[in-house]
């Protein structure tokens, strides 16, 4: 993959779990990156890790859901590196509620964070993207969009909603230079998911449920991202990349 020196990424949900891991690929492959989450104590952590190996990062504490904040972590980015280039949109909640059991504000919670967050930060990013006619948007879905699954609904409608969102921008950016495509994963290893794992009963009937009989490591999910981030992709937009073992396909 090519080098991404002189390029600047935002990633959000960039705390834990793959999207720290993300941030952490494009740092690695020369990036200067913004990471963004609700709460700061793990975006300092990052932050610190990075300067310590010699490379830029800055921690924007953002609410997805807030207009004014993306807004903020945009033009703080900007006014920090002098461009944006990059943009992972990782920020996302899982609900497990059955749908008659779901209240509204839960549906409308995961909705705000998975969907409406994908469009403020697109958005912000977005004009800034058009002004240079380049910039990549790489929107983290899931495999659960492609799938029937139950006590889901929330969360997969609002996964389905990435993917179709994806599609749209991809269409309406093309000629000022932006490619718009998505990542779907399925089961990764990550601290996120740490306490389920240690029960021992319920990772078996995940890792059932997967033909390549295990979840998958964060470090697989870095050669996608930089090939989305990097110049290789430049004739691919709009498409989506699923990443779960062979999940979906059962």
């Amino acid at each position: 993959m090519s080098s991404l020196n002189g390029k600047v990424a935002i990633v959000t949900g960039a705390g834990r779990g793959l999207g720290r891991e993300m941030a952490r690929a494009l740092a690695g492959a020369g990036a200067r990156v913004t990471v963004a989450a609700r709460t700061a104590t793990e975006l300092d952590r990052f932050v610190a890790e990075q300067e310590a190996a010699g490379r830029e990062a800055l921690a924007c504490p953002t609410d997805i859901t807030d207009a004014s904040a993306v807004e903020r972590m945009t033009e703080a980015t900007v006014q920090r590196f002098g461009r944006v280039d990059i943009l992972v949109n990782n920020s996302g909640i899982v609900a497990t509620t059955p749908l008659l059991e779901q209240e509204p504000d839960e549906w409308d919670r995961v909705l705000a964070t998975n969907l409406r967050g994908v469009y403020l930060a697109t958005r912000a990013v977005g004009r800034h993207f058009v002004a240079q006619k380049s910039g990549k948007v790489i929107n983290i879905a899931s495999n659960f969009a492609l799938q029937g699954v139950a006590n889901h609904a929330a969360y997969s409608a609002s996964k389905a909603g990435v993917l179709a969102f994806t599609r749209s921008m991809a269409m309406e950016w093309a000629r000022s230079g932006i490619q718009v495509n998505a990542i779907a994963p399925g089961y990764f290893a990550t601290d996120l998911n740490a306490e389920m794992r240690a029960d021992a009963e319920t990772t078996e009937k995940v890792v059932r449920a997967i033909p390549a009989r295990r979840m998958g490591e964060p470090r697989e999910i870095t050669p996608w991202l930089l090939l989305l981030a990097g110049p290789e992709s430049d004739f691919m937009t709009g498409e989506h990349i699923v990443l779960d073992g062979g999940q979906t396909v059962r």
